[in-house]
């Protein structure tokens, strides 16, 4: 039996097909089961995905460009006529000698190339959309998709008769934190509040600018892990060593990046989490119950990050603060007001617990079997 993952362009495409694989090796784990993944060469993604005996194969993808001037217009004209075409060919290729049973595609840009070629071959395509809006790429390959998965339950946009809502896949490891061995690994004071601060895979560095403004305020009233993303992270130190007291020091406790262990200690032992609105991040953070504050990405494709916050924050699991109107103290002063509501704290977690679909992996795991099997 051979399964096909594809999507790509960022983590927060690769994480769910990491939750999926984990849930079809653990049901099939008597019987001979081989994954695939074909998609973008993406470092970050490849590794996540060659830890879970996932073959990778890599296609040329093009990615359309809805911002920036001439260099934007260029890009977009290389890869749709050079790109996209060389990919295409590529997942032909690859796919007529792997002879998938199925595909299940994430979306994004990089999924284009094998859900077209896979198609044409005749392959059954499955899709999972993450956001509440639909990208591109699932939009044109829902037409001749077998089944779509949908996350949140407004998603008007792709045919009923052909549409489960199952939610976002989520890694059910992520859920087994321990605010003791968050403790022990952050350094943890344990005296004020914790707020988790990240900003996805690639950390979020008009957050981390923001934040260096207030942060030693901050530290007075509550403490802080940050994950700051790779390349972020030096400056950050730099500038915190510069701008912090010996005392503050001692709540700051910055990250590059979270393996899985300590991304769920960190969750578990977080009061409050502060997080951009990919579905990725919105659909953990529910699944372990915590309030947030979702500081929405302005330049995400089709503007699903801020669609993504308000439709999830509309259910009262969390606080929609957006760049355009953001200032330092006014965040600040969002963090305190909430930390000093336990009420209001404890409404957002029973309300993220119920939006939460922690099961996601699974019972998409399972009706991909099921359609095997018949």
């Amino acid at each position: 039996m051979k399964i096909l993952f594809t999507g790509g362009g960022t983590g927060g495409h690769v994480v769910p097909l990491v939750a999926v694989a984990r849930a079809l090796f653990e049901m099939k784990r008597e019987e001979d089961l081989d994954l695939f993944y074909l998609g973008p060469k993406d470092a970050f993604g490849d590794m996540l995905l060659s830890q879970e005996g996932i073959g990778i194969f890599h296609v040329s993808a093009g990615k359309l460009r809805r911002y920036g001037g001439a260099k934007a217009i260029l890009q977009n004209i290389v890869d749709v006529l050079f790109k996209n075409p060389l990919g295409f060919l590529q997942a032909f290729w690859k796919l007529f000698f792997l002879a998938p049973d199925l595909i299940f595609s994430k979306g994004g840009y990089g999924s284009l190339p094998t859900t077209i070629a896979g198609w044409l071959l005749g392959v059954p395509i499955f899709l999972h959309e993450s956001d509440s809006v639909p990208g591109l790429a699932n939009r044109i390959a829902a037409k001749f998709s077998t089944m779509i998965f949908t996350s949140f339950p407004r998603n008007e946009h792709f045919p009923k008769a052909k549409t489960l809502l199952l939610g976002n896949p989520v890694r059910t490891e992520v859920l087994k934190g321990s605010k003791d061995q968050a403790t022990q690994f952050f350094h943890l004071e344990g005296q004020k509040p914790l707020v988790f601060i990240m900003g996805g895979s690639q950390g979020a560095k008009r957050v981390n600018e923001m934040l260096l403004i207030i942060l030693e305020e901050a530290l007075k009233t509550f403490e802080i892990i940050h994950q700051t993303g790779e390349k972020n992270y030096p400056g950050m130190k730099q500038e915190t060593d510069a701008v912090l007291s010996e005392e503050a020091r001692k709540a700051y406790h910055a990250v590059p990046f979270l393996k899985e262990t300590e991304l769920r200690d960190a969750y578990a032992a977080a009061d409050l989490v502060v997080a951009r609105a990919g579905s990725g991040s919105i659909f953990e953070i529910a699944a372990v119950g915590k309030p947030a504050i979702l500081i929405p990405l302005p330049e995400s494709a089709q503007n699903h990050q801020v669609t993504n916050a308000y439709e999830y924050a509309r259910t009262g699991t969390a606080a929609v603060l957006e760049e355009a109107n953001l200032t330092p103290h006014f965040f600040l002063e969002k963090v305190k007001n909430l930390l000093q509501n336990p009420q209001e704290l404890e409404k957002m977690a029973f309300a993220a617990r119920s939006f939460a679909k922690p099961g996601a992996a699974n019972n998409i795991a399972k009706y991909l079997l099921q359609y095997l099997a018949r």
